[in-house]
């Protein structure tokens, strides 16, 4: 308002003083509030949830037409496909009954068409699945399994307890022969040891492998197949030499029941006195020489096979125990029945999640064979060795750590970097006190960097486990050893044969020695490395005990360098800090 004709303005008052204080700063926002949908639904609705409860009593057994409580085949298919575990007095159930099942059967099973022989299984659950759709149902036709359900994948104890529910309620319509991996010694050298322990208990491992023993090793298709795990044996002459076999053991790493589960037909079968990549030819009456490749039993030969059909008045041998590309192989056929002498069925698509091959079932009805193929089915992931991920997480963290380490250790304080300082201590200091300090520091420096490369190593390694993944050299050729560097797989492997090539370690009859490891490793074998076992506490221990040989002239340098410029006070130049530290990402 305007001042009054001849009237002094009215003084204003004065502005409040501003303040030069920060603002107090506000928490951040409930991350809770600020979402605005339930925090209870799932991220990703087409992925169902898994089962988190385990099943009751009235879930878990159904009433047969005789009234008996059997398990409810429905309720664990079901179950196990969304991950389900059971209780361990149920799990002991289904593998203590269907042990007592199988201890009752021949070493040589007598089966009659239709049936549907099927292969290696290897811990494939959901592949599993798809099996029955291709191969029908229990009612027209019986199912006939040649062994290794369980190791390399990480749904063992899945297919082995849904295989034994299927046996305890059709125990004629379902025969399970017993494969390699069905033994104490692969169980622990491969996954399905870790696997009972990590679901479940070692009560539960122990009662899978007396089950294992009581699995019979062979079947005979109306009297015209012989089917096995691995094929034929120097000790077989006729089929009564099963009769006296004793199967309620551990096979050992020769003999008949050895054989039986482990051997192979020779790489180049049909055409032994051929000239091939594989070798010289061989003799027209050879008929089994050592199994080089799984470091026991035999390769059998044509003739061999030839003379063991003939003797027995058979028709083929049908057999699994190695992985095959269309998930099948027809071998050169005989020459009297004009049948293939040997036929190869591989049940487990996409093998490993690297392999690419197909899965196959034979089914036999009416005189005639017909071959059913199938792709895999996708599949839970899980960390190899059932690691959680914290301890997965391990080695990121150490890398970390030894990255602030060396971070710190080329950092000085202010007053350290002040010239005048600088050249007041020089004078102080004697100069054999700081010769002994640099030769500290260096060795420090070392030992920061053994660690950081180990740590490094362990990153690389957990990055991207997997449970086949090949050791890359710089040439970009590939090794045949089976190791832990899976971040290099989809680059590396782009066929079946680069991947079994890169496997082919893993087909042998393992030597290990067992002992527990500082970081659990993402896999159970180290390959192409020189440690002990593949323990990573050797690695560690071995990486930062020995002494560098042949070491880089210029990290050496750098070495000195960094040691003499901490030994005076001084960082590497004056006002320089050290690098951001690397943040690597995951795949």
């Amino acid at each position: 308002m305007a001042s009054r004709r001849g009237q002094a303005p009215a003084p204003r008052p004065e502005a409040p003083p501003v303040s030069t204080a920060k603002p107090t700063a506000l928490p951040p926002p409930d991350p809770v509030k600020q979402y605005g949908g339930n925090i209870n639904d799932r991220k990703v609705p087409s992925v169902p949830p898994p089962a988190t409860r385990k099943p009751s009593e009235a879930e878990f057994f159904a009433l047969d037409e005789r009234g008996e409580r059997k398990p409810n085949i429905a309720f664990l298919k079901d179950h196990f496909f969304k991950e389900g575990r059971l209780m361990e007095e149920q799990a002991m159930y289904i593998i203590n009954l269907a042990t007592r099942l199988l201890a009752k059967e021949p070493n040589m099973v007598e089966v009659k068409s239709p049936v549907t022989v099927c292969g290696d299984i290897h811990g494939q659950y959901y592949d599993l699945m798809k099996l029955f759709e291709v191969g029908g149902s229990l009612q027209d036709n019986v199912y006939l399994f040649l062994g290794d359900y369980v190791d390399r994948g990480d749904f063992g104890i899945e297919c082995l307890m849904y295989l034994y529910a299927l046996k305890i309620w059709s125990p004629t319509r379902v025969v399970l022969l017993r494969g390699n991996h069905e033994c104490r010694h692969l169980t622990e050298y491969f996954t399905f040891k870790k696997e009972c322990l990590h679901k479940y208990s070692e009560k539960v491992y122990e009662a899978c492998i007396q089950s294992f023993c009581a699995l019979p090793v062979a079947a005979l298709v109306d009297h015209r197949f012989f089917c096995v795990h691995g094929g034929i044996s120097p000790n077989l002459v006729t089929l009564a030499d099963l009769q006296n076999m004793n199967r309620f053991q551990e096979p050992g790493s020769q003999g008949l029941l050895c054989d039986l589960l482990w051997a192979d037909p020779i790489t180049n079968y049909g055409h032994e006195t051929e000239h091939s990549h594989t070798g010289a030819p061989l003799p027209a009456t050879t008929s089994f020489i050592p199994n080089a490749t799984r470091g026991c039993s035999f390769f059998y030969t044509y003739n061999a096979v030839c003379q063991f059909l003939e003797r027995n008045n058979l028709l083929s041998v049908i057999r699994g125990h190695e992985a095959q590309d269309a998930g099948y192989t027809m071998h050169r056929k005989t020459p009297k029945k004009n049948f293939p002498s040997v036929i190869t069925i591989f049940s487990a698509p996409n093998y490993l999640d690297v392999y690419k091959n197909r899965g196959a079932v034979l089914k036999y009805a009416n005189k005639n064979i017909t071959i059913r193929q199938y792709n895999s089915n996708p599949h839970p992931y899980w960390l190899p060795n059932f690691m959680d991920a914290f301890t997965w997480s391990l080695p990121f963290v150490g890398a970390k750590i030894t990255d602030m380490l060396l971070a710190v250790l080329s950092v000085c304080s202010e007053e350290e970097l002040d010239t005048d300082s600088d050249d007041e201590a020089k004078e102080v200091q004697a100069a054999e006190e700081i010769t002994k300090r640099r030769e500290q520091i260096k060795n420090k420096i070392r030992a920061v960097g053994r660690m950081q490369r180990v740590f490094t190593l362990l990153r690389e390694e957990s990055e991207s486990a997997t449970e086949l993944a090949v050791a890359i050299p710089s040439e970009g050729a590939l090794p045949n050893q089976l190791a832990v560097n899976g971040a290099k797989i989809s680059k590396s492997i782009h066929s079946f044969e680069e991947a079994r090539k890169s496997d082919i370690a893993n087909e042998r009859l393992p030597e290990f020695e067992r002992r527990p490891d500082m970081f659990p490793a993402p896999s159970m074998r180290l390959g192409g490395r020189d440690v002990d076992a593949g323990s990573l506490d050797t690695l560690i221990r071995r990486t930062l005990a020995e002494e560098r040989e042949g070491e880089d002239d210029n990290e050496d340098a750098l070495v000195e360098k960094v040691a003499e410029r901490l030994a005076k006070g001084r960082t590497l130049g004056v006002g320089s800090r050290p690098a951001a530290l690397k943040r690597y990402g995951t795949t």
